[in-house]
């Protein structure tokens, strides 16, 4: 069982005009065929960013009772992403109208602005419960920093036209599993907090069966799985970027949604709670 506990699917009445309207959106895009370049999929992490914001108050029990499974996992990836392919949908007609000069920045701004709103919810309600508190998850924030860029430095140095090729895409796919594995450790080791998916903790009682888990914890070893795992993926993509680029950055955007989204999750959930 690789999946966390907590799946929750909304009743069929919800479920059924969601997946519709998603499969109208993705068809439409089909059709639309907007360039995916290294700008669109940066464009998409405050998109992924805002997916963890809706399912984090779903945590807070901030939504009514009769949508509240919307929210819930998986379904908040679904909704997060039919907004996200809608707003994409309307950057496209935006920019054949000569009313934005690119997709992308369309897309990115919308999707930043989403995402602050929804942040914004989060630590009002965090704050009004007494609840708000900034010091881990920004040590987490900046942990993840130092150790992307560690590892892109490295990956830059050693396997240079990796790197090259998959430039501002590989690097978020750095960040964002990178994130997720700091995020983890530092709620794990340090705000208690327990893992629910069970992949993650096999890896998390790995590293604290070891002797170095009195001295530096347990989640170091998760930390360097995620990291490592993130520049064997790149490396493995490497041909594929060069053969198909869109199609590659776009499974690529997937990958590090699978990082950065429970990564910022991770983050929001210890601001609030």
């Amino acid at each position: 069982m690789v999946l966390p506990e907590g799946f929750v699917l909304p009743p069929w009445y919800l479920l059924v005009p969601l997946l519709v309207i998603l499969a109208g959106i993705v068809a439409l895009l089909w059709v639309l065929e907007p360039p995916v370049t290294d700008r669109t999929v940066l464009a998409f992490a405050p998109w992924m960013m805002f997916g963890s914001a809706l399912h984090v108050l779903y945590q807070l029990g901030a939504y009514p009772e009769n949508v509240e499974t919307l929210f819930a996992t998986p379904t908040v990836y679904l909704v997060a992403a039919a907004v996200a392919g809608a707003a994409w949908i309307v950057a496209v007609f935006l920019y054949a109208g000569g009313l934005q000069p690119t997709i992308s920045r369309f897309f990115g701004i919308a999707g930043t602005a989403f995402f602050a709103v929804f942040a914004s919810i989060i630590l009002n309600v965090s704050w009004g419960e007494e609840t708000f508190n900034l010091f881990w998850p920004v040590i987490a924030v900046i942990a993840a920093g130092i150790v992307t860029a560690i590892a892109w430095v490295a990956l830059s140095l050693w396997v240079t036209d990796v790197a090259k090729t998959t430039s501002y895409t590989g690097a978020l796919v750095v960040f964002g599993h990178t994130l997720d594995g700091v995020s983890t450790a530092v709620g794990y080791d340090v705000i208690g907090v327990e893992e629910t998916v069970p992949l993650s903790a096999l890896l998390l009682e790995a590293g604290e069966s070891l002797p170095t888990a009195e001295y530096v914890g347990a989640g170091w070893l998760f930390v360097l799985v995620k990291a490592a795992l993130a520049l064997v993926i790149l490396g493995l993509f490497k041909e594929y970027v060069e053969d198909a680029p869109q199609q590659a950055r776009i499974v690529l955007a997937g990958i590090a949604a699978v990082g950065l989204g429970p990564g910022v999750h991770n983050v929001l959930l210890f601001i609030a709670t």
